[in-house]
Formats: structure tokens, C-alpha cells, sequence
């Protein structure tokens, strides 16, 4: 037959060849009539891309640093130690407190016949006598000036003898210069140091002490203390003996042991005695050369005064 072509299977309509062997998409869409979705326009490119990351790490390490995350410890956490109280400040009218509580002697018994004795001062139940603490030292120092000669062996006697009837324990400490007379404060750190003032004993003149005008020839008495409802205790004293009359009385038969009887006597103010009525007590207001020594009131009182309350917060 002529003029008919057999149809080969290559003989169909062609897309157009692609030299990437792919249909243009501007002919898809064409075909179609679907046209494909713009890209984006792009901007012109910029250089150190890695300024954002840097600053995301930024932001992050600031996030830590503003509030750090809790963690999930499984461990026991340590507790904080608590906080060490402030020391309290030392009271500066009283001395670092002695905290004894052992009596250093022991007072003898009273005599048989109690005698005549009173107190000079007494605790709140109106019965105790305010005595000096037992369970302590009681330090004494003497002034020189104005003593006569030979009297100062005669004081260290006396306080013996005292010491011996009280059970109280009495330390000598030497001389010193501190003024008689007047108002004494019985805490004198920078004299003494941190502790109670000792017992001053001393001789004085009319004129330096008026106390001893007329025919006094010595003056005694403690100052007592206490913390809040405790018992009073004395802590200190002083001892004032006539200077100006004592030559004179040395002088006369029997006046040394007249006047040693005097400083027994003011020595049984110091630590707690007062005056009786008995002429036959040493504490008689008046020194009678019948009466020495310690008489049977005056020893039951001594021996109660030696059985004070130690305190040892004073």
C-alpha cells in the first residue's frame, strides 16, 4: 500500500527533551495549568552566619547564670551549722564570779554557855546572819602609814585569832597605798584587778577620819552583796585603827594587850559582830581590860559567821 506509514511506538506526540533529562517545570505548568510556587526571594547573602548561634549561647549562658536549674541531688544535704551566740558582756561592777562551793575551813563549835552575841546585818528570814562567803579566801592588805611600831605583827595576830574562830580562811597580801576614809568602792579592777577589793586595814588620825573623834579608837565594817533574791555575803571591809591615840596607850601597863583587845574587837565588826550589852563580851562598846580576849557570846557568834552560804556567782 502506498502512501501509509505504519505508526512506530516513538512516533507519539514528545515533550521537548530536557538536557538534565527532566521536564521543565514551566512546561508542567503550562500542561497543567498548576503554576509551581515561587521560592522565596533571597536576599543578598551575608557573611558570619555564626553570629546568631553565638548569640542564642548567649542568651542561654545568661538564662544559667540568672537562675540556675535545681538539681536532683539523692544525697543527705548538710545541714548549715548555726550561728555562734555573741559572748554576753562582762558586768563591769563586780568581778569574774569565783564558782567555789567547797567551805576552805571548818568553824569550831559554839561553847556550852552561848554568852551575849549579835549581828550587824541578818538575811531576809530575820534569823541568818550576813556573813562572809567560807567557801573563799578573804584577802587583806594594810596601809603602813601612820602604824606604830610593833603593831603590825600584833594585826597579823588578831586576824589569826579571828580566822580560828570563824573557820574563815584570811590571806595577808601585803601593803599598800590605797587611802583610808571616805566611801570605798569594793570593786577596783584597776588596783586589784578582777576581783573583790581585799580587806584594807590601816591607822588614821582624827583629822584624817573624823569616825574616830573623841575616844574612838577604831572603826570596822564590810559591804555586802547580793544578786537579785540570793543571800547577802560581804565581800570586803575596812579596818580603821586610832594612830593617834595608840602611842599613848602602848605607853601604859598593859596596853599592848589593851590595845591588841581593840583590833580583836574591830576585827569582830569586819566580819559580822555587833555591839552587846554584856561587859563581859569583848564586843562591849568599851575595851575592859577584864575582857582580852574572846569571851563565850562572842565565840557562838563567830562560829555562826563561819557557817555562811557560799555563793559562787559572786
Amino acid at each position: 500500500m502506498t502512501g501509509v506509514h505504519p505508526q512506530h511506538p516513538d512516533d507519539h506526540a514528545r515533550l521537548p527533551a530536557s538536557p538534565t533529562g527532566r521536564t521543565p517545570q514551566w512546561l508542567l505548568d503550562e500542561l497543567t495549568g498548576t503554576p509551581e510556587p515561587s521560592p522565596p526571594p533571597r536576599g543578598p547573602r551575608r557573611r558570619g552566619r555564626w553570629v546568631v548561634p553565638l548569640a542564642v549561647a548567649a542568651v542561654v549562658a545568661g538564662g544559667v547564670l540568672a537562675d540556675p536549674p535545681v538539681w536532683p541531688w539523692t544525697g543527705t544535704p548538710v545541714a548549715a551549722e548555726p550561728p555562734v551566740p555573741a559572748a554576753p558582756e562582762r558586768p563591769t561592777d563586780r568581778p569574774t564570779p569565783s564558782g567555789a562551793t567547797t567551805p576552805l575551813g571548818r568553824p569550831p563549835s559554839p561553847p556550852a554557855a552561848a554568852g551575849t552575841h549579835a549581828y550587824a546585818a541578818l538575811q531576809e528570814d530575820g534569823v541568818t546572819p550576813v556573813a562572809y562567803d567560807p567557801c573563799r579566801e578573804i584577802r587583806y592588805v594594810l596601809r603602813p602609814d601612820g602604824a606604830p611600831p610593833g603593831t603590825e605583827g600584833m594585826v597579823h595576830e588578831a586576824v589569826a585569832r579571828i580566822g580560828e574562830a570563824t573557820g574563815l580562811r584570811f590571806v595577808h597580801e601585803g601593803a599598800t597605798d590605797e587611802p583610808l576614809g571616805g566611801e570605798r568602792a569594793p570593786f577596783q579592777p584597776d588596783r586589784y584587778g578582777d576581783r573583790w577589793a581585799p580587806v584594807l586595814i590601816g591607822w588614821a588620825t582624827e583629822a584624817e577620819d573624823p569616825t574616830l573623834a573623841g575616844d574612838v579608837v577604831g572603826a570596822a565594817g564590810s559591804t555586802a552583796v547580793s544578786l537579785g533574791e540570793g543571800p547577802r555575803v560581804y565581800v570586803t571591809g575596812t579596818v580603821t585603827l586610832d594612830g593617834g591615840q595608840a602611842p599613848e596607850l602602848l605607853g601604859r601597863p598593859g596596853g599592848a594587850a589593851a590595845l591588841r583587845s581593840v583590833v580583836l574587837h574591830e576585827l569582830g565588826h569586819l566580819v559580822g559582830l555587833a555591839h552587846v550589852d554584856d561587859d563581859r563580851e569583848l564586843m562591849y562598846p568599851e575595851a575592859r581590860p577584864a575582857v582580852p580576849d574572846l569571851a563565850d557570846g562572842d565565840r557562838t557568834g563567830l562560829s555562826a559567821l563561819g557557817r555562811g552560804p557560799c555563793v559562787p556567782d559572786l
